[in-house]
């Protein structure tokens, strides 16, 4: 399968925090959930992606190509949203159109225009007068509708009420069913990524913890609650993280089926993706 994104040994370095040898790659047509805490890196990995932030190490390829030495062929065929991205507010979403046509070869005036109306977004009013949520939705039309490639979204539903966070994320979904897309997907909204997301990949503290399919983070991997007699019985290659609280251990499994086997612990809880950053970020060895 090819990759449209390849990350291999990213490493960016400020005073106060740094990337460390980033490395993942995004399949065609697949979409990626990217998790972490506020802090963990994924805004930086991002804008280095998107060729914004410069003097980093490594190597960032799209669709094939260097992203340094093609910024602009590559440019033409991603869409972007990002958390502090914002159009100024004297526009309106017609000068928006406007202004987009003159920079994508592959604007489609149309479909801007039925996504504008898909989220009720007016399109003489200025962008002053919008909510949050309509201010988001916004640059969510306007990146999608130059037929990209390949989507970089970077809490694209944050201030969207949950009905209007199912609408665009179904909205994603019929994108990668509609045209050859693909999707990098950062969001603190794991409940989201749970029900799109092909690949997990997880960063903390500047560096990639597990990169992954969802399907196997979400199906192999579990949680053994357990009573310390129990957990001492526990060889310390079949967990990866504990935790232990007043009345029992909590221990991070990465195969139930091999673990059943192995140990007299009958019942294993389903982990979800919360449940996974909490025990890999707070929990020991």
């Amino acid at each position: 399968m090819d990759n449209v994104l390849e990350i291999k040994n990213l490493c960016k370095k400020y005073d106060h925090f740094e990337l460390k040898n980033i490395s993942f790659t995004l399949p065609k047509g697949m979409i990626m959930g990217f998790i972490g805490e506020n802090g963990a890196g994924k805004t930086t990995t991002i804008k280095a992606i998107l060729d914004i932030i410069k003097s980093y190490s490594g190597e960032i390829k799209i669709f094939g190509l260097d992203n340094r030495k093609n910024d602009k062929e590559i440019k033409e065929d991603i869409g972007v949203v990002l958390d502090d991205m914002f159009f100024p507010e004297i526009l309106t979403p017609n000068d928006i159109n406007k202004t987009m046509q003159g920079i994508y070869k592959n604007w489609d005036t149309k479909m801007f225009k039925d996504y504008l109306q898909e989220f009720s977004l007016l399109p003489n009013k200025q962008i002053k007068t919008f909510s949050k949520g309509m201010r988001k939705k916004l640059e969510i039309a306007a990146a999608l509708s130059h037929h990209p490639k390949l989507l970089i979204l970077d809490e694209p539903t944050s201030g969207l009420d949950p009905v209007a966070r199912i609408e665009v994320i179904q909205i994603f979904q019929n994108i990668l069913e509609k045209e050859e897309c693909s999707i990098l997907l950062s969001s603190h909204i794991t409940t989201d990524l749970e029900r799109i997301a092909d690949y997990i990949t997880f960063i903390n503290n500047g560096e990639i913890v597990l990169s992954k399919t969802t399907d196997e983070l979400l199906n192999k991997y579990g949680i053994v609650k357990c009573t310390e007699k129990e957990f001492k019985d526990i060889d310390k290659k079949d967990y990866l993280k504990y935790k232990k609280s007043k009345y029992e251990y909590e221990v991070l499994i990465t195969n139930k089926k091999e673990f059943k086997t192995k140990y007299n612990i009958s019942i294993i809880d389903k982990i979800t993706l919360d449940d996974l950053m909490v025990l890999m970020i707070k929990g020991e060895e």
